[in-house]
């Protein structure tokens, strides 16, 4: 029949577009590894640096000198400048005492050896003076240092213990609270003269890098 055929209009058949979707899923999934990478970066970095400044720049210095009596004497000390702490580790006897100097609360800690209790005071010029010459020091390594004895001064402190006034732990810092670990701690406070003598209980030699040497001496005060 003339006129028949296809009824179907043609279309020009032009080859598959190819396919877009691979090529988005790909830059996707490559823009979230980036992203990721950086904040993965980013987080290490991060605790790294608070990692770094967790950690206490710390220096042990130790000092060797002879007691007025002549003895030989070791002693170690150690700084914090992360939190400003110089703190004594006096060893007589095969017991050890430990003095903390803490000039960031301007605090003096004594833990004697074998004592159940920290005795506490504030801290005064020549405290600051004496542990100076360690917290100046420029290079974080074992020194040791040799006192000489001709050139050594040597000093006698006696501090009276308040066995009534018990420091509360929230007032003070985290170094004294770590060294005396819930241990009563009480004020004590500097007296005058020789007449205090015949009540002392215990003394410990502390020495300083700047030739001075003090033998803190306590007793108990009257309530």
């Amino acid at each position: 029949m003339e006129g028949s055929g296809d009824p179907t209009p043609s279309v020009d058949r032009r080859p598959p577009e190819r396919s877009k979707a691979p090529s988005k899923i790909f830059w996707g999934l490559l823009a979230v590894a980036l992203l990721f990478s950086i904040v993965g970066i980013s987080v290490v970095g991060f605790l790294g640096w608070k990692d770094n400044q967790a950690k206490p720049h710390l220096q042990v210095v130790r000092l060797t000198f002879k007691n007025p009596q002549g003895s030989p004497m070791n002693q170690s000390a150690v700084t914090d400048r992360t939190r400003n702490t110089v703190t004594y580790w006096v060893t007589s006897r095969n017991q050890t005492s430990v003095v903390l100097f803490d000039s960031k609360h301007n605090l003096v800690c004594y833990k004697a050896a074998g004592e159940r209790s920290c005795f506490l005071r504030k801290m005064d010029i020549h405290d600051f003076e004496n542990i100076r010459s360690i917290l100046n020091m420029s290079e974080p390594k074992d020194e040791a240092i040799l006192l000489q004895n001709n050139r050594t001064r040597f000093y006698r402190e006696f501090l009276g213990i308040l066995g009534s006034r018990k420091v509360n732990y929230e007032l003070v810092g985290e170094a004294v609270q770590m060294l005396c670990d819930q241990l009563p701690i009480y004020w004590v406070k500097k007296s005058e003269g020789s007449a205090r003598q015949r009540l002392i209980y215990l003394c410990i030699d502390i020495c300083f890098p700047n030739n001075i040497c003090v033998s803190v001496c306590f007793y108990y005060l009257p309530d």
